[in-house]
């Protein structure tokens, strides 16, 4: 009977007290920007942060698992606002496109949420897939069958008319009636947002149609800002967050534009314009091509087969030669202008990276592009990793849970070896990641 008592008594303080761990020692960024907190001590219980103090003000429960991050820096774990799990580096897409579908959802999309997740990076914006495979993948995350980031997912592009051969993640458009239709499937199916492409080559009536119907079913709107006409555009219909820096090679964004974009990020009344640069991977082309090291790690192999991990590697056999990138060395010297006019013009801008397209792999991605935004553009780091991690909640909706390291959110936490504020670059190698309060590496 005392065995008995003592089995139940056990039971009740294991549920009581749940699982407790404390991190202790380490410098806290929390992602507001506020000061950094020294000898910092987070209290994880379960899923979730339920006190931050700092060595000799806060008492640690006697039955925590304490974690030393002496000599660390503990950030909220990153987010990238824009991501490609259905691709992962391959340089050739027809051939990808047409290849690899039956493996999207069983094999290459948790490749690559389980290296966004290695990486540090425990939320992250997919932004066109295959509509079934995009949302099964990120449930399987959420019930935590298989690793990776919480997903926010838009499934299928919508666009004017998809590229032959990709029907299954470009859904196009043909008027107004079938706009609707089109994002009220998504909609019904679970989908997060709405990915908008090409909208320039829609009717105004059509991108009109996409905006209103997303915003009745609470999603917003996500496009592309290639070209003048497609952000014009998108300003016009209530877009909420423009994606990369443009595809010419005009030196700045027209007057034009930028007087829209002024108008429109002082109407405080509809919340903050959101933009996601993506600058890293044209940034970076060059210095790849010609320093091609990167590309013989085998970081990016984890969770792929070695006949896809072959078929990735000879598609860029030869990085001079793609055509992806043939207009980038005249595109470059473009975006530290266009990122600036952004974020002069007060646009909140987040980190994203495009990543799965060329050359480009999931569990390096995210770090080069804070790189690229502090190291070569100049960029405070406290603001990058900001846009990071406190931004793309907030714009997500999600910020009461994720974002910040506070008590009552979800214990999302990385840790790394030294000052980051001073290194920015340390976030190659993420030492710590926890994830709902699990630690993960």
């Amino acid at each position: 009977m005392r065995y008995l008592v003592s089995i139940f008594y056990l039971l009740f303080m294991y549920r009581s007290f749940g699982q407790v761990t404390a991190l202790v020692g380490g410098t806290l960024l929390d992602g507001y920007g506020s000061t950094p907190i020294k000898n910092s001590i987070i209290i994880i219980e379960n899923e979730r942060i339920q006190a931050i103090g700092q060595v000799g003000t806060l008492e640690i429960p006697q039955h925590a698992e304490i974690i030393s991050t002496e000599g660390m820096s503990i950030l909220p774990g990153l987010w990238d606002m824009h991501v490609h799990l259905m691709i992962n580096g391959h340089a050739d897409y027809t051939h990808w496109d047409k290849t690899y579908p039956p493996l999207f959802e069983s094999v290459i999309m948790p490749s690559s949420a389980h290296q966004l997740l290695m990486a540090g990076v425990t939320s992250a914006r997919d932004l066109g897939g295959p509509l079934e495979a995009s949302i099964n993948v990120r449930d399987r995350i959420n019930r935590g069958e298989i690793p990776g980031p919480t997903l926010y997912v838009s499934g299928p592009f919508i666009q004017h008319a998809p590229y032959p051969g990709t029907e299954e993640f470009r859904w196009g458009v043909n008027g107004e009636k079938d706009a609707r239709a089109k994002v009220k499937k998504l909609a019904d199916a679970g989908v997060d947002c709405i990915k908008l492409i090409d909208q320039d080559q829609m009717t105004e009536a059509e991108v009109f149609a996409v905006v209103d119907e997303a915003h009745k079913s609470g999603l917003t709107v996500v496009a592309h800002s290639h070209r003048p006409d497609e952000i014009r555009r998108g300003l016009k219909a209530g877009v909420d967050c423009f994606e990369h820096t443009g595809l010419s090679s005009s030196p700045e964004y027209p007057a034009d534009i930028m007087e829209m974009i002024k108008e429109r990020t002082a109407k405080m009344n509809l919340g903050p314009l959101y933009w996601t640069p993506t600058v890293e991977g044209l940034y970076n082309y060059e210095y790849i091509r010609d320093n091609p090291e990167k590309l013989d790690v085998d970081d990016w192999h984890l969770g792929l087969p070695d006949s896809i991990v072959q078929d990735i590697k000879q598609s860029f056999s030869h990085p001079e030669r793609l055509p992806y990138f043939q207009l980038t060395p005249m595109r470059r010297p473009t975006l530290e202008t266009k990122i600036n006019q952004l974020k002069n013009a007060g646009v909140v801008l987040m980190v994203g990276t495009d990543s799965g397209i060329p050359m480009k792999f999931h569990i390096q991605s995210t770090w080069n592009e804070l790189d690229v935004w502090v190291n070569e553009f100049g960029f405070d780091p406290m603001y990058t990793i900001k846009a990071a991690t406190y931004w793309p909640a907030k714009m997500m909706g999600v910020d009461k849970d994720y974002g910040t390291i506070e008590e009552g959110k979800y214990a999302d936490i990385i840790a790394v070896k030294g000052d980051v504020l001073r290194y920015i670059d340390l976030l190659q190698d993420v030492d710590m990641v926890i994830k709902h309060g699990q630690r993960v590496k």
